[in-house]
C-alpha cells in the first residue's frame, strides 16, 4: 500500500521557514544502522543557507546504550527530549517484544500531542503495543511480520511494502527502507527537490515508492548477468520523451517479456509504473525549481498535457499544479503566460 497524501502547508507559510525537530528514540539493545539513518539524512538538509532539522538522539536511560552489535553508545539525553520535538521515530530494538513502558508513554504522548511519529523496522512493535497503529495501515520488516500479526490482530499490516504512512504515523520494514522513509519525510516536508539532493549527498536512491515490495521475488542472480540499471538511468535521461516497454526492451537488449519479468525482479513495480512514478517525481521538482508553464512540465517531464499533470499530481499529492507550486517552490516566480495554466 503506498503512502497516502501528505498533508499541504499551511497557505502563505514559508516551507523551511523554522528548523523542524526530530527526537530518535534508542531503546536498548538499539539498531546501530537504525539509529543513523535519521541523523545521517535529516543532517543533510539545508534551507536557505540553514539546516531544516535539528537531530536529538535520546534514551530511557541517558549515558551508555546498548546495541544489537554488543557495543555501547553513549547517549546524553533522556525521553524529555521527545517533547519538544515535531517528529519522534523509533528506531528498531533487539528487545522488540518487550518495549520499555517508559518508551510507550513517550509515545502515546506524543500521539495525544499531534506530533508525526514514525518507526524503523522493528519499531513498529513499540508503536502497536501503544495502541498507535490499531486500525491504521503500518508494515514492519518481512521477517518479523507474522509475530507482529499475531500479537497485534487491530493492526492492518500491509505486505512487502517498504513503508507505509496512514496520517500522522509511519512505519517502514528493515534496514534501507528507515532511507525511503526518512526521504519521504523530507519530501514531505521540504518537497522533492530538497530530498533529491539530500539522496545524491548521501550517495542513495532518490525516489523508491512505499509500495516496492521489500524483496525481489526472485533471489537469484539474473539470467547471463542482465541488470537495468543502465536502461533506468537512460530512461531518467529521457523522461520528457514517449518511452514504452519496446524503447526500454529495446535498450536493454532483452524481450519485453525478459524485461518486464526481471525489471520487477530487480525494483519490486512493473517497468510502466517505475516510469509513472520517476516522471511525476520529475514533474514536482520542476514545479519547485522552475517557473514554467503548466503544459511546458508536462511535456519535460513526459506526462503529456497540463491536464495529465494535474490529474496525477493530485493522485499522489491531493494538491494541483499550482497549489504544490505554492507550497514547495523557493523562488520568486516571475511567471510567464499560461504558468498557472491547469
Amino acid at each position: 500500500m503506498p503512502p497516502r497524501n501528505p498533508s499541504p502547508a499551511a497557505p502563505g507559510r514559508p516551507v523551511g521557514s523554522r528548523v523542524r525537530r526530530v527526537a530518535v528514540i534508542a531503546a536498548p539493545p538499539v539498531s546501530m544502522f537504525n539509529l543513523a539513518i535519521p541523523e545521517m539524512l535529516f543532517g543533510k538538509v539545508e534551507i536557505d543557507g540553514g539546516p531544516g532539522y535539528e537531530t536529538v538522539i535520546c534514551a530511557p536511560d541517558p549515558g551508555p546504550v546498548t546495541t544489537t552489535g554488543g557495543l555501547d553508545l553513549v547517549v546524553p539525553h533522556g525521553l524529555e527530549a521527545v517533547d519538544g520535538a515535531d517528529t519522534v521515530i523509533l528506531a528498531g530494538s533487539g528487545a522488540y517484544e518487550d518495549p520499555d513502558p517508559r518508551v510507550l508513554d513517550a509515545l502515546r504522548a506524543s500521539a495525544a500531542g499531534g506530533k508525526r511519529i514514525a518507526s524503523i523496522c522493528t519499531g513498529a512493535f513499540a508503536l502497536a503495543e501503544a495502541g498507535l497503529l490499531d486500525g491504521r495501515a503500518a508494515t514492519t520488516y518481512w521477517a518479523y511480520r507474522p509475530l507482529l500479526a499475531a500479537r497485534h490482530p487491530a493492526v492492518d499490516l500491509q505486505d512487502d511494502v517498504l513503508f507505509v504512512q496512514d496520517g500522522p504515523v509511519l512505519t517502514s520494514s528493515g534496514y534501507a527502507a528507515g532511507i525511503d522513509l526518512c526521504l519521504h519525510v523530507i519530501r514531505t516536508d521540504h518537497g522533492a527537490a530538497v530530498a533529491n539532493t539530500v539522496a545524491r549527498l548521501a550517495l542513495v536512491a532518490p525516489v523508491r515508492p512505499g509500495g516496492q515490495t521489500q524483496f525481489t521475488q526472485t533471489p537469484l542472480p539474473p539470467e547471463r548477468g542482465v541488470s537495468f540499471a543502465d536502461t533506468r538511468a537512460w530512461a531518467m535521461e529521457h523522461l520528457d520523451e514517449p518511452l514504452g516497454l519496446t524503447d526500454l526492451a529495446r535498450h536493454a537488449g532483452v524481450s519485453v517479456r525478459t524485461l518486464s519479468r526481471r525489471f520487477h525482479a530487480e525494483t519490486g513495480v512493473s517497468p510502466l509504473q517505475w516510469l509513472l512514478h520517476q516522471r511525476v517525481e520529475r514533474a514536482k521538482e520542476l514545479l519547485e525549481t522552475t517557473s514554467l508553464a503548466m503544459d511546458q512540465v508536462a511535456r519535460a517531464s513526459g506526462l503529456g498535457t497540463a491536464d495529465s499533470l494535474r490529474q496525477h499530481l493530485l493522485r499522489r499529492t491531493g494538491l494541483t499544479p499550482s497549489a504544490y507550486r505554492s507550497s514547495f517552490s523557493r523562488l520568486v516566480l516571475r511567471l510567464t503566460p499560461g504558468a498557472e495554466t491547469e
